[in-house]
């Protein structure tokens, strides 16, 4: 991030639109397209707030500062914790790296499981609008937030102004099938991952929750 002081304009996301909700999308586990958009407003209202604050005292915005894995992590626990607030029929997975994000809300003892496979929902934030990353290859119900935002490398450059924004939201049912295992070398340190195919993005995006104009075009 460069020294100059950021305008504090840049740090009002947009929020999302109404509008460009597929009301027709099929989500398990009573979720609403309703909460959805509210658990976004929520992200855009947190966002504003901490950007504001970093920049009037003469810091960089919360995206400029984190490495990109990192923002987009929070963008994804924040929507985790959010959406059960507004969709009381699904919880926050309690156990420690729990497998899936959310659960049936009182399935489970304490909202907790290690790992329960397609019962409940994964929650993943991008700035990718595919080729989307896992640990494993796997039977998993996920929900994918795509969104566009400024990150560190942005510093002087024509991006350096980017607002935040969601692109586009998709979530369907994946199979192992629609993974690529990527693994790692042995001399590799990287974090071993799977990518989801173009079946699975197919899959996700016949199914698409929110999306921009500009996104709709791309799919």
């Amino acid at each position: 991030m460069s020294k100059r002081k950021l305008d504090l304009n840049y740090c009002v996301p947009e929020q999302p639109v109404r509008e460009n909700f597929n009301l027709n999308a099929k989500i398990p586990f009573g979720v609403s397209v309703g909460g959805i958009f509210r658990a976004m407003m929520d992200f855009t209202d947190f966002l504003r707030t901490v950007d504001t604050e970093l920049v009037r005292k003469g810091l960089a915005r919360l995206e400029d500062m984190l490495m990109p894995a990192n923002f987009s992590s929070i963008v994804g626990e924040f929507i985790t914790s959010s959406l059960p607030k507004h969709c009381p029929t699904i919880a926050k997975n309690t156990y420690h790296n729990g497998h899936p994000d959310l659960l049936p809300a009182g399935k489970y003892p304490g909202n907790a499981a290690q790992h329960v496979g397609s019962d409940g929902i994964e929650v993943k934030a991008s700035r990718y609008k595919k080729s989307w990353q896992g640990h494993n290859p796997e039977d998993v119900r996920l929900m994918v937030f795509v969104f566009e935002g400024g990150r560190p490398s942005d510093a002087n450059t024509a991006k350096e102004k980017t607002r935040f924004r969601f692109l586009a939201v998709y979530g369907a049912q994946l199979e192992k099938t629609d993974w690529k295992f990527d693994g790692r070398s042995l001399t590799s340190r990287r974090t071993i991952t799977a990518t989801v195919l173009a079946s699975g993005f197919e899959k996700m995006a016949s199914n698409w929750i929110y999306r921009i104009a500009e996104s709709a075009n791309e799919v």
